[in-house]
């Protein structure tokens, strides 16, 4: 089987899809299934509207040789991915880590709503409107569709896509790189990291820890990944303040660091920790309640140390072997009168 794989971004590009895109291209002919690179990186300096056409023709040549095609993406890539595959009369399948058209009206169009009120929401501005189209279109046409937590395949549901049509396959993580040793401050490190978007809730995990003068927050943001997670790997707790959270990595990379954790329970993060056994949940947006858990770990950071150790324990399952071998057994069960072999 010769696949393409559409991907927004592609290392050394920070993101999810990013270390995805290169860990699939690289294990998928393993087992026998052929990968071909179409990398939204390699447009991206073209004019807006003129780089999605050109990446359009991109895929459009490779579909020719190929027998489907793989996209990381519901929006950008998958909107020129989806139009190249019906042109060609090929299949599609196409993976969704977060729903696209709520976190830019979040960011852009004034949305408030958390996702769980947006998706049931009608009413919302037109261009945020054209974004949720072009996404629940692109999944609908879609042969497959993999969300990597049951978060999220929830969420694609409300999309309207039948739940039979919608796979859990959850990520992988290697940690392989030495990691660098930053210089740390006395007292209790708390750490947080990824992109500075309104509900990943750094500002309150900042008003939290200043009620403690022994207490020092490090934001690991617009920095290299190795670098972030040395920053992880040195703290005393790792805290994901998030509101919203579809399954995130940064979150997996702490649970394999073994750093103690403290996260709110949203979204992905309770398929991930445990309350109590292998990190702390708490109610997103409720600074007593973190700062009542920020404060157990100070207070007790043996215990801390245990369940840091259950969770990295609990995360050996998510290996990018074990995401490989999923989506390789998912994408043949949904493409099954399609050749196999490598030729």
């Amino acid at each position: 089987m010769r696949l393409v794989i559409a991907t927004p971004l592609y290392p050394p590009e920070p993101g999810g899809p990013a270390t995805y895109a290169k860990v699939l291209a690289e294990g998928l002919p393993e087992r026998g299934i052929e990968a071909a690179l179409v990398k939204f990186s390699d447009v991206r300096h073209l004019p807006k509207l003129v780089r999605h056409v050109a990446y359009f023709g991109r895929v459009r040549r490779a579909l020719r040789g190929a027998d489907a095609v793989l996209v990381l993406d519901p929006v950008s890539t998958g909107l020129p991915a989806c139009l190249a595959a019906w042109s060609l009369k090929k299949p599609l399948v196409v993976k969704v880590v977060g729903d696209y058209a709520w976190e830019q009206g979040r960011q852009r169009f004034g949305v408030t709503a958390g996702l769980d009120t947006f998706v049931k929401t009608k009413k919302v501005p037109i261009a945020v409107r054209f974004l949720r189209k072009v996404q629940t279109g692109v999944a609908h046409r879609a042969r497959a569709v993999i969300v990597p937590s049951a978060y999220l395949k929830g969420i694609v549901k409300n999309w309207g896509i039948p739940e039979e049509k919608i796979h859990v396959v959850y990520n992988g993580v290697e940690l392989t790189e030495s990691l660098p040793t930053p210089k740390r401050p006395k007292g209790l490190l708390v750490v947080s990291s990824g992109r500075r978007v309104p509900w990943k809730g750094f500002e309150a995990l900042g008003r939290v820890v200043a009620r403690e003068p022994s207490w020092h927050l490090h934001i690991a943001s617009d920095v290299s990944p190795g670098e972030a997670r040395g920053w992880v790997r040195a703290a005393d707790v790792f805290v994901l303040n998030s509101t919203y959270e579809g399954l995130s990595h940064a979150l997996i990379e702490a649970m394999m660091l073994g750093t103690p954790i403290i996260a709110t329970a949203v979204g992905g993060n309770p398929e991930l920790i445990k309350d109590g056994v292998t990190g702390l949940l708490v109610p997103p947006g409720d600074d007593d309640a973190l700062h009542a858990a920020l404060q157990q770990v100070d207070h007790d950071p043996a215990a801390a140390r245990t369940r840091a150790a259950a969770a990295q324990k609990a995360a050996a399952r998510l290996t990018p072997a074990a995401m490989i071998e999923n989506t390789a057994a998912l994408i043949r069960s949904n493409l099954p009168n399609l050749g196999h072999g490598v030729s």
